[in-house]
């Protein structure tokens, strides 16, 4: 697995016609494969599941999904409740293993390498595949420096000068810094709930990752949050590899670039139904499920 990202150089396609009667709006989504200008070396945060199942204890919650993630976009994954979601978004990073009874069979592959052979250390995977939660979460009895860095402390990064400079960047890139360069030493709940989530994004990007994990971070904020979040997503996604769990298909339409829509059998098992680029799957699906629930006729 890299360490460093690149980002991907794309030519923007031009704006996208949307008409007036879409029940969605959809935004310009990144150029088809032919238009993409290809970058020397293998691509960094690429991600490749094959034949994946998830079980807890004798209860099947995944069923079989094959799917590929492409690396500098954002990918949406879409479906009801209880479909899996976010039990497939915790497999990406291994944290399925903090339940005791889970078990997962089949394959995940990041930059070519099975992140579930047992030579590979689940805590350093989490540094390079970061989770932002539905909720945020920053450490209560830390400083908003000291929650940006905490993740360098842990790896034995302790030159107040390089953790100083970390935090800054990561603020920034987080578009956190211009609200709180005067007050890092102030605690992390101090901050609004759209802020705190925003430092908790700067948080997993100061270990410098390749892949950030999103489970709805956004439900949990107001309007005006949400769409700071959301423009951060496009800006992040032209260094970070994008996966957000979302139960909002306004949300899904304007962020991602490609949407992967999962449903549940008779079984309650998740399985995957139909993956593509957002316009496709929003504006012209292949299965009539993915049509029946992003009209809203599902169920």
């Amino acid at each position: 697995m890299a360490t460093t990202t690149q980002p991907s150089p794309t030519l923007e396609p031009p704006p996208m016609s949307v008409s007036s009667n879409d029940p969605i709006a959809i935004r310009s989504t990144v150029p088809p494969p032919s238009q993409v200008v290809e970058q020397s070396g293998p691509a960094s945060g690429s991600i490749e599941v094959a034949g994946l199942n998830v079980f807890y204890g004798a209860f099947q919650a995944i069923n079989n999904i094959s799917l590929t993630i492409r690396p500098n976009a954002v990918t949406a994954i879409i479906g009801p409740s209880g479909c899996g979601k976010s039990t497939f978004l915790r497999t990406l990073n291994r944290m399925h293993e903090l339940t005791p009874t889970a078990r997962v069979e089949g394959s995940i592959r990041l930059d070519g390498t099975d992140i579930m052979a047992p030579e590979v250390d689940p805590v350093q995977l989490r540094r390079v595949v970061g989770m932002v939660f539905q909720r945020p979460n920053p450490f209560p009895t830390m400083s908003i420096l000291d929650n940006v860095v905490a993740g360098l402390r842990l790896t034995g990064r302790r030159s107040q000068k390089e953790l100083d400079e970390v935090a800054e960047r990561s603020l920034r890139r987080a578009a956190l810094w211009d609200e709180v360069k005067d007050k890092l030493k102030a605690n992390g709940t101090s901050l609004s709930g759209g802020q705190q989530q925003r430092l908790c994004i700067a948080r997993a990007l100061a270990v410098d990752p390749e892949v950030i994990l999103m489970d709805e971070p956004a439900s949990a904020l107001d309007p005006v949050a949400t769409l700071r979040i959301e423009q951060l997503m496009a800006e992040l996604r032209q260094s970070y590899t994008i996966v957000i769990v979302t139960h909002n298909m306004q949300q899904a339409a304007r962020v991602s670039d490609e949407t992967a829509f999962f449903t549940m059998g008779e079984d309650r098992a998740g399985y995957l139904v139909e993956t593509g680029r957002t316009i496709d799957i929003f504006t012209n699906p292949k299965n009539q499920l993915t049509e029946d629930y992003v009209s809203g006729r599902f169920g």
